[in-house]
């Protein structure tokens, strides 16, 4: 009962994580559009940094849904595996955090 419960949660937030980023996309696609046709005036800047956002959001379901999963089959090839996903998942989250925080605001990228 409990495992079934802890792979139910654990698919949704790995699915709830895919479905962030891919909102992100589309929102970022959007935004480009109406820049690109000169219907709004947000920067580039503006743009990349709400996408970065979603991406790490994501990036953090993806990683609580790995953890619950390995709960459910803590073999030691599982932690493994697990350790290297977190690892690079916050890798990846700690320089799209630094590139976000890094970009020029100045809108005229």
């Amino acid at each position: 009962m409990l495992e079934t419960l802890i792979g139910i949660v654990g698919t949704v937030l790995g699915a709830f994580g895919a479905l962030f980023i891919i909102y992100g996309a589309v929102i970022a696609i959007i935004e480009l559009l109406a820049r690109e046709t000169r219907i709004r005036r947000q920067s580039y800047h503006d743009i990349r940094a709400t996408f970065t956002t979603r991406i790490l959001i994501g990036l953090e379901f993806f990683v609580a849904a790995d953890l619950l999963k390995t709960i459910l089959e803590p073999t030691f090839q599982d932690l493994i595996i697990l350790g290297s996903l977190v690892a690079i998942r916050t890798v990846v989250s700690y320089f799209l955090g630094r590139e976000v925080s890094g970009l020029p605001g100045d809108g005229k990228v």
